[in-house]
């Protein structure tokens, strides 16, 4: 299933995209996706449902019809660091022996179209595609064998980062990577069983129609189910919590010579069989 939030912001309702790319209004099912509605039963309930007799919503998604971020009520939005190889190298950093966590902020959650800004006193806000991991039946203490069970499903994020406040200004990594909009969910959230392999996903971004990141989940140092388990070591996973898996080569920060976002250009960017964002950039 692709499970959509459509309409204005602040207003989303549930939906699911039928066979056609139309999207049918789940508001009688379920109050939103989010949370209990993620966990596996509630998720094979939603599986058993013939989706010609939901309502037909009316618009083309993406296009005349706004989709919200694809998960509502985030609790927690856990990011990975440095975990493609190559990204570590450009960035001039070592590659670390366990994960490296950070979180952004759930202000920072918005639809997969919606614009994306560049904070007032920014001059080096960056791009990153990733892969979005999507918990569904909670935990702790996971155990890797066990992890796949924990996922409800997974979708693409843009780890919008500003790299001055995570780099040089002091504290953590979380000051330059929760400012608002700097973190688009979707289009839709895509359950478990349509993903044969999450570790083995193209993913790209463009700005400007010009490829900046193209890489593969294949080449993560930290795959899912293991991502899944060593967070759930730190911290108990809850229902709809957003686990973002890290980011490819090809960021501005890593370009020669860098290059960060003026305001003005058009992000594109896709994980295979997860959809596509367009963010227009914007100064705030």
């Amino acid at each position: 299933m692709k499970l959509v939030r459509y309409g204005a912001k602040g207003a989303e309702k549930p939906g699911v995209i039928d066979h056609d790319g139309k999207v049918r209004d789940l508001s009688q099912v379920v109050g939103d996706i989010a949370g209990d509605a993620l966990v596996t039963d509630q998720l094979e309930r939603l599986k058993q449902l013939n989706l010609a007799d939901l309502p037909l919503v009316e618009g083309t998604p993406q296009q005349d019809l706004r989709l919200g971020a694809c998960v509502g009520n985030v609790g927690k939005f856990i990011c990975i660091g440095l975990n493609y190889a190559d990204h570590a190298a450009e960035a001039g950093l070592d590659l670390p022996k366990e994960p490296v966590i950070f979180s952004k902020w759930t202000s920072a959650i918005s639809g997969p179209d919606d614009d994306v800004e560049i904070p007032r006193w920014s001059e080096k806000t960056d791009w990153e595609v990733e892969l979005g991991i999507i918990i569904g039946t909670g935990g702790r203490y996971i155990v890797e064998e066990d992890a796949m069970d924990h996922v409800a499903g997974y979708c693409v994020i843009n780890d919008v980062s500003e790299r001055d406040a995570q780099l040089n200004r002091g504290g953590t990594w979380d000051k330059g990577k929760g400012h608002d909009t700097h973190g688009p969910l979707g289009p839709w959230l895509v359950t478990r069983d349509e993903i044969a392999d999450p570790n083995n996903l193209p993913l790209w971004l463009e700005i400007d129609g010009t490829r900046l990141q193209n890489g593969n989940t294949s080449k993560m140092v930290f795959d899912v189910p293991t991502l899944v388990a060593y967070c759930s070591q730190f911290m108990s996973l809850q229902p709809g919590d957003v686990i973002s898996t890290g980011t490819p080569p090809g960021v501005g920060m890593g370009l020669k010579p860098q290059r960060f976002l003026q305001g003005g250009e058009v992000m594109r960017l896709s994980v295979e069989g997860l959809g596509v964002q367009t963010q227009n950039v914007v100064r705030a």
